[in-house]
């Protein structure tokens, strides 16, 4: 992270798995279609895990996309509050299964978890061995970098939208 940086936005999921790939897209499309100050550092984060756990401690405010699955209608947008997000520690079965829940869990163990935490991602259609978003998530894309801009404004950090060059 930059020494300006106040706000982590970080994409989660892994692309190969179509909509859990979400987080990924979301974050991409959002560094192709927005430019943010300085305050605002974006990552991918893809399957990292526990490696997230040194940006996720030191930043005060800290934004993560990702495919949310609440049994919801397909494409729903869901946002969750620090309070909402689930944050614990399970019995794992290798090492290699650690997940985001256990990361928080240990940043906030650690006191080190972010004052201001939202996650925020479209309930998928499919979590399966599939590259590319079902098409309920795909159209769904810009209400969700809608509500990411919203939040990041609201936060403080004023983005500004790349116009599309026109075709001649």
């Amino acid at each position: 992270m930059n020494d300006t940086a106040k706000a982590l936005v970080i994409g989660l999921g892994n692309p190969i798995m179509a909509d859990d790939g979400l987080g990924i897209v979301a974050l991409q499309r959002l560094r192709e279609q927005w430019i943010l100050p300085p305050s605002v550092h974006l990552v991918d984060g893809g399957t990292w895990g526990m490696n997230l756990l040194p940006l996720i401690e030191q930043t005060p405010e800290l934004l993560l996309l990702d495919a949310i699955d609440r049994g919801g209608p397909p494409g729903e947008l869901i946002v969750l509050e620090r309070e909402e997000l689930p944050r614990y520690f399970a019995l794992k079965l290798s090492p290699h299964q650690v997940d985001l829940r256990e990361v928080l869990a240990l940043a906030e163990l650690r006191g080190f978890l972010p004052a201001r935490l939202v996650a925020m991602g479209l309930q998928p259609v499919r979590v399966e061995m599939f590259s590319g978003l079902s098409p309920e998530l795909e159209c769904r894309l810009d209400e969700l970098l809608a509500a990411v801009i919203e939040r990041l404004e609201w936060w403080g950090h004023l983005g500004t939208r790349l116009e599309r060059l026109a075709s001649a």
